[in-house]
């Protein structure tokens, strides 16, 4: 069988490796990092992504590792609130840190998968059998606006729901109850390119503006500043796969804006997507342009609709319109968030 390497050890890369060790695919996954490490991200996934890792046998390992569930969702824009929601299915949450840590030891012991650690591809980046799940595509600035991550652990933070979005003008914040009475605490911020004003410390950022709702509920946080990372330059205008030279999954791909809560899914999901074209690779029945455009193809399908419907999403978050009367009557619509989130789950 032909061997296929990986390039990006993250939750894609790895869960495609493992998926591709489980039909006896020879894979080596480079990472230039080394485990366990931290990521910015929401550390929970949604409905579809935990039916692929059911559907690999790791469903079960997240839970023995302590994963609990979120039920309860709630919105927050301004000083308007929704009132908790019931998410269907309940969202699994587990640190990224155990995670990436699960996933990885499962790929070399129990998958005998190659991980190269502190390995950096220097290679081509379009060279057949090679897949791109490094991380995402950096873009510094995009219409007029810099975008950054931080993400924190934090302890006694006051949650009305398992997991709470809150909305400012220029931020969102998302709060996600995690094993062992911890919350992890993880925001999208956005500057105007060339601002050269002072910039708030993470702490004070994720803590939210004095007199907002998210302020109120981290009143009382003690932050776990050993879990403090961060991240710029995102990209949150949708990408195709079809017509790029290179096999892409993951972030490597296209980012999904976080306000959807779906960013971990979809790695999962292009994972899953990218097994059955590079094992028919792998056994010669497509050539490596063949397996390449039918995964780009099932990767479109699957999220094309679901990136447009979240770039509408994210501009409903930041609309000042909806930080007054209006924002409030949505956030009390139970069928515009039904429409919205079902679109973009």
């Amino acid at each position: 069988m032909k061997s296929l390497t990986i390039i990006g050890g993250g939750l894609a890369g790895v869960t495609l490796g493992i998926g591709l060790r489980q039909r006896d695919v020879p894979v080596t996954i480079w990472e230039a990092g080394r485990y366990p490490r931290r990521r910015v991200c929401g550390e929970f996934v949604s409905g579809r992504g935990q039916q692929v890792l059911e559907r690999l046998g790791l469903l079960d390992l997240f839970q023995k590792a302590g994963a609990i569930q979120a039920g309860m969702a709630a919105f927050f824009l301004g000083n308007s609130s929704s009132a908790p929601r019931a998410v269907s299915p309940p969202a699994l949450c587990l640190s990224r840190l155990t995670m990436d840590a699960l996933l990885a030891g499962h790929f070399q012991s129990g998958c005998q998968g190659l991980l190269r650690q502190n390995a950096r591809w220097t290679g081509n980046t379009s060279q057949e059998g090679l897949v791109w799940a490094a991380g995402r595509r950096a873009q510094p600035i995009e219409n007029g606006w810099r975008w950054f991550g931080l993400k924190a652990h934090a302890r006694n933070v006051r949650l009305l729901a398992d997991l709470e979005m809150h909305g400012q003008d220029h931020s969102y914040v998302g709060l996600c109850r995690l094993p062992g009475g911890e919350t992890n605490v993880c925001g999208l911020f956005r500057r105007a390119a060339g601002s050269d004003g002072p910039s708030p410390s993470w702490q004070d950022a994720l803590r939210g503006p004095p007199g907002s709702l998210l302020h109120e509920r981290m009143a009382g946080a003690l932050f776990d500043e050993g879990s403090f990372c961060s991240v710029a330059g995102l990209p949150l205008r949708p990408a195709r796969a079809t017509g790029r030279p290179e096999c892409r999954i993951g972030d490597a791909l296209t980012m999904i804006p976080p306000v959807t809560g779906n960013g971990m899914s979809m790695a999962f999901e292009a994972a899953g997507l990218a097994i059955e074209p590079l094992c028919a690779y792998s056994r010669a029945e497509l050539s490596w342009s063949e397996a390449r455009q039918a995964l780009a193809r099932a990767c479109d399908n699957a999220f094309a609709k679901r990136l447009a419907w979240a770039k509408v999403l994210q501009w409903l978050m930041f609309c000042p319109v909806f930080k007054g009367r209006l924002g409030r009557a949505a956030l009390n619509s139970d069928c515009l968030w039904r429409f919205l989130f079902s679109r973009t789950r």
